[in-house]
């Protein structure tokens, strides 16, 4: 039986009670919540808040939300409140949030392992026409964000969804979100092992279960084994990784306690080798301690990468073993290192049943509701029904005959939906941004689309792999720590000494070979008005002083401070 507020006896081993609060760790005791968002939480589990938005909130409108509901409860079920329009970036750290609220919410469909049919896209594409004013963006955790969304809408979207096996369940809030997953398990031809059953089983079994459904803060979990490493393994709270045991075959190797954000950190390894059949008994044992003895003081404390960080690995693995496991892991190799420099899977690629996936590129992961049902209406048209999301903003038409591939990949170029792009569209991705989003401070998404015309007009000759992140604000939702330019939107002055929108500039990080964060150079920072003339000026020094074969990360760690500027 799982640990609860109302039921700490069900818990892991106890330690001996102290009168310090502490943490505000559960396994130490310490059940009184320190804090307004763990109070919450303690009054009504998130997931009791669908109830009251179909029979109450649907009915009543938005003005007869809950507070709680509204900012912290109804996030289970893949809710949040969107920013008003017209509030500047200046007053992002200032309003309070019910001055920062429009009237309504974004909504995060919830796709484990990116996997969709092509009736379920078409049936996010429909609801994105009808209920959320066409808007659609394709997430770095493979899901499909709408906007624009009325309380008195939910429930008939919810069961549109539902009717087609897709749900917003735990999409967000304190809990275990989606499950991210190799986009071609199952079909790509140099895979190590199909994670795609150890996906399906921790969703039946843990998804929307209240045994998990508090936890100190939000839990992030991948699985893939592809040689590409094509899921962030090292920025996940756990990971499990295709590697090849010497005596018991292919398994996955297991991570702990990545995390970006303003205190970012990469996983670790644990050094243990997971069958796929155990991996959903080891993902619960690593989510048990993160619910036991996650600290839930302090909101900025509480991701499992700090308590991996002061624990550990060595005890981390022990304490997952004796007291969650009740066995010994295996010990097991490390992954190889990245078969590809690119990870996302765009272009034409054979699959192990002698059919093609293509996969092609959206811009910075913004489409709209009848771009993806014409995606779907393409996809059917040369013969597929699959598709997948990517956790590059990227998407993937599985199971193409060879005849079909040249035909899809003119029909998606129609739609502006490129299967060969440039590197510059290829390579950068952006967060919501100030459009939608109340933590931000700067515009993205259409920022980010400019700079790729800019670049392709400008350097139409680069052809190296380069990644370009850009984020709104500093929570590096868009991976700015571990992209080769990282972009953290914030305010700026300009040659006038007037505040602006603007970045500052991490340059270098690399998740994969050579994983590491961007290096940020004394002072750097861009208006957003510069951003094209900054990044074309840092990519021709590369192009001149780089060395046979040096990528753009290795670079940055030898440039001089003025190549950089």
């Amino acid at each position: 039986m799982a640990a609860t507020p109302q039921n700490p006896a069900a818990s892991a081993p106890r330690r001996k009670v102290s009168r310090h609060r502490g943490e505000g760790q559960w396994a130490m005791g310490h059940f009184t919540p320190l804090n307004g968002n763990e109070q919450f939480k303690k009054d009504d589990d998130g997931l009791n808040v669908r109830t009251r938005i179909e029979t109450i909130y649907s009915k009543r409108g938005f003005d007869s939300i809950d507070p709680n509901d509204l900012r912290g409860r109804m996030r289970w079920w893949g809710l949040y409140t969107q920013r008003k329009p017209g509030i500047d970036g200046g007053k992002t750290a200032i309003l309070e949030p019910e001055e920062l609220d429009d009237k309504y919410f974004m909504l995060r469909v919830r796709i484990d392992g990116g996997r969709l049919t092509t009736q379920q896209l078409r049936v996010i594409g429909e609801i994105s026409q009808e209920f959320a004013r066409g808007s659609a963006d394709i997430t770095d955790r493979q899901n499909i964000q709408l906007h624009w969304i009325r309380i008195e809408d939910v429930p008939e979207i919810w069961e549109r969804l539902e009717a087609v096996g897709l749900s917003t369940t735990e999409a967000c809030g304190d809990c275990p979100r989606v499950v991210i997953g190799s986009p071609v398990a199952g079909i790509a031809e140099d895979e190590i092992i199909d994670g795609t059953p150890a996906i399906d089983e921790i969703h039946e079994r843990y998804i929307g279960s209240k045994e998990f459904s508090n936890l100190p803060r939000k839990f992030k979990t991948a699985i893939s084994g592809s040689p590409l490493l094509d899921v962030v393994h090292e920025i996940n709270d756990i990971a499990f990784v295709g590697v090849e045991h010497p005596e018991h075959g292919p398994g996955f190797d297991l991570w702990v306690g990545g995390g970006l954000s303003t205190n970012p950190k990469l996983g670790v390894r644990l050094g243990a080798w997971v069958p796929l059949d155990e991996v959903p008994d080891v993902w619960a044992g690593v989510l048990g301690i993160f619910r036991d003895y996650g600290y839930r003081r302090l909101r900025t404390r509480a991701r499992l990468k700090f308590l991996v960080a002061d624990w550990g690995a060595e005890k981390f693995r022990q304490i997952l073993e004796d007291e969650y496991l009740k066995r010994t892991l295996v010990d097991g190799p490390a992954p190889a290192e990245p078969s590809g420099r690119w990870r996302d899977h765009v272009g034409v690629h054979r699959q192990k049943d002698g059919r093609f996936y293509v996969g092609f590129a959206p811009r910075v992961g913004r489409v709209d509701g009848a771009t993806l049902t014409k995606i779907a209406e393409v996809a059917e048209a040369h013969g597929s029904g699959r598709v997948r999301t990517t956790v590059e903003q990227k998407m993937i038409v599985l199971d193409v005959e060879e005849a079909q591939v040249e035909p899809l990949v003119e029909a998606l170029e129609a739609l502006d939906l490129t299967a060969k792009p440039s590197p510059f569209r290829r390579g950068t991705m952006a967060c919501t941004g100030i459009e939608y989003c109340k933590l931000a401070i700067v515009e993205t998404k259409q920022r980010g689309s400019t700079l790729i015309d800019e670049l392709e007009r400008r350097i139409p000759e680069f052809e190296e792999p380069i990644t370009i992140n850009i984020n709104g604000c500093p929570n590096a939702c868009a991976r700015i720590q571990v992209a080769d330019i990282g972009l953290k939107g914030q305010l700026v002055l300009d040659d006038k000494g007037e505040q602006v929108e603007g970045f500052q500039v991490h340059l270098g990080g690399a998740l994969g070979l050579e994983a590491g964060f961007g290096r940020k150079v004394r002072g750097l920072k861009v208006t957003s008005e510069e951003l094209p003339d900054y990044v074309e000026r840092v990519l021709k020094r590369f192009q001149v002083e780089r060395e046979d074969g040096e990528r753009f990360a290795a670079w940055v760690t030898r440039a001089s401070e003025e190549a950089l500027s």
